[in-house]
């Protein structure tokens, strides 16, 4: 079979060499995206002149079946054909004739319209992603809002540290993740500029209206420089590098989940619906979805260091290389808004056993800076003969096996260093739920400040809401302002006349 590119050469591909270079298995993700870059394409060509309102029309009707069929599951891609753009051009050449079909490539090349594909398809997959990264900081803000005063111990070196509320805990990850959606939206920025009009490397001969396409496509700028773009794939790394941040944060999540299930933590249940069980051990209740999510955050990973490896040893303009740009993105979108997904319902649905929680945030000498604070404060003392006075108290009492609780002797040992602390004082500074309440710098767990950021997350969240939806409205006007292009040309309108948005 004859290749569209194929008049320079006088031997086909053999099977293998064609299996080696085809990329239809990946490009099945693009194909209405492309569709849609080659209907801005032909609507533009026409406008400026460079085909006839008769070739559009041709065109675009052979392209709006190749949509529907796509849609109904109809549109089948050929490995023979090597890519979505060969497949769809060849749908349109064998419909419409070669005298209309073969003008829709003028003044592209495959190496800007695989751009356009990528782009056109990473903008929607991102913000697929923020919707889903919001989704789960809104079920953190709703435990959080519910237990603003519930105390748990808080960890350094996953050793008992200093009490902290439940809501603090959820309200860290909240914080995290605003971070997460900042990195996409600078992702989203690099990826939202139009490529379409660069061709091979060096634009075109051809007095071509890239803004008109960039506008159809709804794309907020044009990427100017042509060579640049073709040989751009940093925005790809971008993408992957926001990803694979977002689930080593979610895989933080995860490792806190895992044992805090555990029968020794005993902090928490996870529902049933997100564990699993052992083929042989019949009490087991696995966190499988959990250790999954960590798991799988070394796939993302890995697909960031092999587009980054694949960039490194490239020149400028295209090279074939750059065709292993997308596995590796699409896979890691999927690994991602899965998991995404059911993190935020294991969170949602987990069981907190406060009881416990209130047990653990006030063993083990938790206290103990506060303790030392108290000290600075009411006694007059510098912190680091506070601090040694605290450490020399809890180190007699740990070596007894007692306990801040053991009043008596807590009294007794502190004597013997100068300071006479009493049992008032005792309750109030031991008391976890209370020591919480004496903290007062800025973002501390204080529920005053726990509080006072809640409110502070809840509007961050509802703009980040607001933003990802007027860039999914963007999309969709420019879809709309296509369609409306389409119809007016099918029905025999002259585009020069309309004006097109």
């Amino acid at each position: 079979m004859v290749k569209l590119w194929g008049g320079r050469f006088q031997k086909d591909f053999s099977k293998t060499v064609e299996d080696y270079l085809q990329s239809v298995d990946v490009d099945r993700e693009m194909v209405l995206e492309d569709i849609w870059g080659s209907e801005a394409h032909a609507i533009m060509l026409a406008r400026q002149g460079i085909i006839s309102g008769r070739d559009l029309k041709k065109i675009l009707y052979w392209l709006e079946r190749a949509r529907r069929d796509c849609i109904a599951g109809k549109f089948v891609l050929d490995k023979s054909d090597e890519d979505v753009h060969m497949n769809v051009e060849k749908y349109v050449i064998t419909g419409a004739g070669e005298e209309y079909g073969g003008k829709l490539h003028t003044a592209r090349s495959r190496n800007d319209q695989v751009l356009v594909d990528a782009k056109l398809h990473i903008r929607g997959r991102l913000i697929g992603v923020k919707r889903k990264v919001i989704g789960l900081q809104k079920v953190f803000l709703k435990l959080a809002g519910e237990n603003v005063e519930t105390p748990v111990p808080g960890y350094t070196h996953t050793q008992d540290a200093q009490p902290i509320s439940l809501a603090f805990w959820a309200t860290a990850y909240v914080s995290m993740l605003v971070r997460d959606i900042e990195r996409l939206d600078a992702a989203y920025a690099h990826v939202d500029s139009s490529p379409l009009g660069s061709c091979a490397l060096a634009g075109t001969s051809f007095d071509i209206d890239r803004r008109l396409t960039a506008r159809l496509l709804g794309f907020k700028s044009v990427h100017e420089h042509s060579l640049d773009v073709i040989s751009s794939r940093d925005f790809m790394a971008e993408t992957l590098c926001a990803l694979a941040i977002l689930m080593a944060n979610i895989s933080k999540l995860a490792e806190e989940l895992v044992y805090w299930s555990t029968y020794e933590f005993g902090i928490l249940e996870l529902d049933d619906s997100y564990t699993a069980g052992s083929s042989i051990m019949p009490q087991k209740k696995n966190p499988c979805v959990a250790e999954l999510a960590r798991g799988r955050t070394g796939r993302v990973y890995g697909s960031l260091m092999q587009i980054l490896t694949m960039m490194k040893g490239i020149p400028m303009g295209y090279n074939r290389d750059l065709q292993e740009d997308k596995p590796p993105l699409w896979s890691a979108f999927d690994v991602v808004e899965d998991t995404l997904e059911v993190m935020a319902g294991m969170v949602e649905t987990m069981k907190v056993n406060k009881e416990r929680l209130a047990e653990l945030s006030g063993a083990n000498f938790t206290t103990a800076t506060e303790l030392a604070n108290h000290l600075v404060r009411e006694k007059g003392l510098t912190f680091r003969q506070c601090h040694h006075i605290v450490g020399s108290l809890v180190g007699e009492l740990a070596r007894q096996g007692k306990t801040f609780m053991d009043f008596d002797e807590v009294h007794a040992i502190l004597l013997k260093h100068g300071v006479d602390v009493g049992f008032d004082e005792m309750r109030l500074v031991f008391d976890p739920k209370r020591n919480i309440h004496t903290y007062r710098s800025q973002g501390s767990t204080s529920p005053r400040e726990v509080s006072r950021m809640i409110k502070a997350f809840r509007t961050q969240v509802a703009t980040s809401a607001k933003r990802t939806d007027a860039q999914a409205m963007r999309i969709s006007s420019a879809r709309a302002a296509t369609d409306r292009a389409i119809r007016r040309a099918l029905s025999g309108s002259d585009l020069m006349k309309v004006k097109l948005r």
